[in-house]
């Protein structure tokens, strides 16, 4: 196996587990009672909007996380690409530049 491979083969390998890290993130907080405690905050017939709400709040840290993660394991494997933050940014920059 060629070296440019095996650093496919271990960035698929490592994006898969932060998914996986991902998935049990979700499991334990619906397993805490995080989901059924915000749907009881909710009144009866809104508990459909405060699950999803719930879900949101829950998974906006495990998200960032796994960007994390992801960004930790990409810089170990040194495998680089585009990321869609950075070219806004560096289109902010220029044009503060501009003024």
């Amino acid at each position: 196996m060629t070296e440019k491979n095996s650093k496919n083969y271990l960035h698929h390998l490592a994006v898969g587990t932060g998914f996986v890290g991902l998935i049990l993130w979700f499991y334990i907080g619906r397993d805490l009672g995080f989901l059924d405690w915000i749907t009881q905050q909710m009144p009866q017939e809104y508990a459909g909007s405060g699950l999803m709400l719930g879900i949101m709040i829950l998974m906006t840290p495990g998200f960032f996380l796994w960007s994390r993660f992801n960004r930790w394991a990409e810089k170990k494997l040194n495998v680089s690409g585009t990321y869609y933050e950075d070219e806004y940014y560096k289109n902010q920059d220029a044009l503060k530049k501009k003024k």
